[in-house]
């Protein structure tokens, strides 16, 4: 069964050069597809170490590379206007040739919005707001000129039975959730339930998911549960060898 390989590099902890460093060796490596987060301070360890904000190295990313894929798993739709959000990730298509993806997803981590201004509100209020903005950014890009080189498809990161897997068939290209195995497949299956209540075909939504270098040994039960993307999250010292086994698998 064919899959793609992919690789979410953690901006903390960590220096521009090292970062840097990572997503070239993962480019020479050949994985299909390079990621970074949308938080503006750490998720793990040292709450104060060293943080890098996303979109910048995105469009860093998009300069510096030339076959991988690109995007951000996923863009808090709250911090940006989304009129804004879609001509930042159009220009960056741009840049990278093509390249892009345009990760998105409701936001939950409350320390982002409460230092940089944000109001945090409810689960259920930023939910309504990705729906009510899902719209907006298509419009926007399908007005913008130039118009994205490559696709650009939008993916909708989250797990939400109730909303946001009904907003994933409604409006994305692609949709991004986490393991184990049996959560996904569950997922999964709920998001081809919403397909078949709207009339939407199911196959035309790519299904990632982010996963541990220590899942790597999984790849058979994530296949089995629908994904056809698996994308390795790692950070400072960016150990790309679990990435590394997985395109052997990719590849034999």
């Amino acid at each position: 069964m064919s899959f793609q390989v992919g690789v979410q590099l953690h901006p903390q902890e960590t220096s521009y050069v090292e970062i840097r460093d990572a997503w070239r060796r993962a480019e020479a490596l050949g994985v299909d597809s390079i990621w970074t987060w949308d938080h503006f301070f750490p998720l793990y360890g040292d709450p104060d170490a060293a943080h890098f904000e996303g979109w910048t190295l995105l469009a860093a990313m998009a300069a510096d590379t030339e076959m991988a894929k690109l995007g951000m798993l996923v863009t808090c739709n709250s911090y940006r206007n989304v009129e804004l959000l879609a001509d930042m990730a159009r220009t960056a298509d741009h840049v990278s040739g093509g390249r892009m993806y345009l990760g998105i997803g409701a936001g939950w981590f409350e320390r982002d919005y409460t230092e940089y201004g944000y109001e945090f509100g409810t689960a259920i209020g930023r939910l309504h707001k990705l729906r009510d903005d899902l719209p907006r950014l298509r419009a926007r890009l399908a007005a913008l000129n130039p118009a994205p080189i490559g696709k650009l498809p939008v993916l909708v990161g989250g797990s939400g039975e109730k909303v946001t897997l009904r907003l994933t068939a409604e409006h994305a290209d692609a949709w991004n959730s986490f393991g184990p195995p049996e959560n996904y497949a569950h997922k999964n299956s709920v998001l081809d339930r919403w397909c078949a209540e709207i009339g939407r075909d199911p196959s035309e939504i790519e299904r990632t998911v982010l996963i541990s270098a220590d899942d790597v040994e999984l790849v058979d039960a994530y296949l089995e549960a629908g994904a056809t993307h698996l994308i390795v999250m790692t950070g400072t010292p960016f150990d790309l060898a679990p990435i590394e086994r997985l395109i052997a698998r990719r590849d034999a």
